[in-house]
């Protein structure tokens, strides 16, 4: 999550909803990203185990990432 640290809020939410094709982890990814909530109370929330919402974070971040970067 560090790498996103200077990327601004506008382009981590539009670079979701342009890649991230599953709704519930565009959920889960703005939940953990943009609102800070811990992946624990994203485990409960979305009913996943938190080893489940640790590789979706992972994923999507990497995605976004990839993403961002070569729009840059």
């Amino acid at each position: 999550m560090n790498k996103l640290q200077n990327i601004s809020r506008n382009e981590i939410e539009s670079t979701i909803d342009s890649w991230i094709f599953n709704e519930r982890n565009r959920r889960l990814l703005v939940r953990r990203l943009i609102d800070g909530v811990t992946m624990e109370k994203l485990a409960c929330e979305f009913d996943l185990s938190t080893r489940h919402v640790n590789t979706l974070v992972k994923q999507g971040t990497e995605t976004i990432l990839a993403h961002i970067q070569t729009a840059v």
